[in-house]
Formats: C-alpha cells, sequence, structure tokens
C-alpha cells in the first residue's frame, strides 16, 4: 500500500520519515519529494508498506501527529493519473 505523507519540514530526511512508520510495520520504500531544480525538499513524500494492515495502522497512529512543529498529513496515495 503507498502512502502520500504531506507537511514534512524540509529538512526531513527518507531515512527518518521511513523509520516513522516501521515503527508500525515493514516499510518497502521511502521517497522524499525534492525540487528539479533546487534539490530542496518540496515537503511531501511517499511510504510504501507491503502490508495493507499495517499501512492502515500507521496511517491512522501517524496522521496529525506533530513532528518538528508540523502536524503530518497521511492518506492513501492516490494513482497518478495520464491525463494531460
Amino acid at each position: 500500500m503507498k502512502l502520500y505523507v504531506g507537511n514534512l519540514t524540509f529538512d526531513m530526511e527518507q531515512e527518518a520519515m521511513a523509520d516513522l512508520f516501521r515503527a508500525h510495520g515493514e516499510v518497502s520504500s521511502a521517497n522524499i519529494i525534492t525540487d528539479r531544480d533546487t534539490g530542496r525538499s518540496r515537503g511531501f513524500g511517499f511510504i510504501e508498506m507491503p502490508n495493507k494492515k499495517e499501512a492502515i495502522a500507521a496511517m491512522s497512529a501517524l496522521a496529525e501527529t506533530e513532528i518538528n512543529g508540523r502536524n503530518l498529513v497521511v492518506n492513501e496515495a492516490k494513482q497518478k493519473s495520464n491525463q494531460r
């Protein structure tokens, strides 16, 4: 299950974000989205967890959790549409 994680601090690292979710189950990948030109974090990312129950538990536990002064937004990631 792929989760969207928003409202991250701009200095959050992928490994630190993954560790938040590992407390609730196995994490297969963590990716913080960065600006193409500056390389700076855009303040959101994605976590993939192979076990849906663990992903739902992590989503429930971490949504609105304050990390470094910001409340996380955690939702199931929406499918990317190929429409232009």
